[in-house]
């Protein structure tokens, strides 16, 4: 089937100008027409641009206070001595703004939505392992259990922080599919 726009006509129905005039471009695909056709394109947009700007909020909550996102990230035991605990506690918030500056250009969508992946499920299996760690040794219940995440936004309680980020990796799991349906370099634009 053929495209009337392509070739001068009117459209078989709705957004045209007129029968036997050509078609504006773009002119059915404004307001509510568009919603109706697109709505997985309006909202991957919504989500992505809603995930960039998460990710660049708690990046540089993270960027300005680096002190309390090393302590927090040396709670988790993973990384031993200064040169390791500071490229991290420095390098890992920029990172996440990148990421997030990408998400909101719509640019190189599928190497910044793994990237984010990676780092939502690590932190997510850190933030479980240590709230297990903390729940042996306090013997609270485990949702009761509240501690500094790292994330940026201060202490948090475990449940409530694993559920989020449940969430955040489903979200972002659903971007970095849609882009490979996206295809190229700039997927999903705008």
């Amino acid at each position: 089937m053929k495209d009337a726009r392509l070739h001068g006509e009117a459209p078989e129905r709705g957004g045209g100008v007129g029968k036997g005039s050509a078609a504006l471009p773009g002119a059915s695909d404004t307001g509510l027409a568009f919603l109706r056709r697109h709505p997985p394109e309006l909202l991957y947009r919504l989500v992505r641009w809603g995930l960039g700007g998460l990710l660049i909020y708690m990046g540089l909550m993270k960027v300005m206070d680096p002190v309390t996102f090393l302590k927090s990230v040396r709670q988790y035991g993973i990384l031993e001595g200064p040169p390791w605990l500071n490229l991290v506690a420095v390098g890992l918030p920029w990172f996440e703004i990148l990421c997030g500056v990408l998400w909101v250009l719509g640019v190189w969508m599928r190497g910044a939505s793994a990237w984010v992946l990676v780092m939502l499920v690590s932190f997510t299996v850190l933030v479980w392992r240590h709230a297990l760690g903390l729940q042996a040794v306090s013997g609270m219940p485990f949702c009761d259990i509240r501690f500094d995440c790292g994330c940026g936004t201060g202490e948090v309680q475990v449940c409530g922080k694993l559920g989020e980020n449940l969430v955040l990796i489903v979200a972002t799991l659903w971007v970095l599919l849609h882009s490979f349906r996206a295809g190229g370099v700039r997927a999903g634009g705008g």
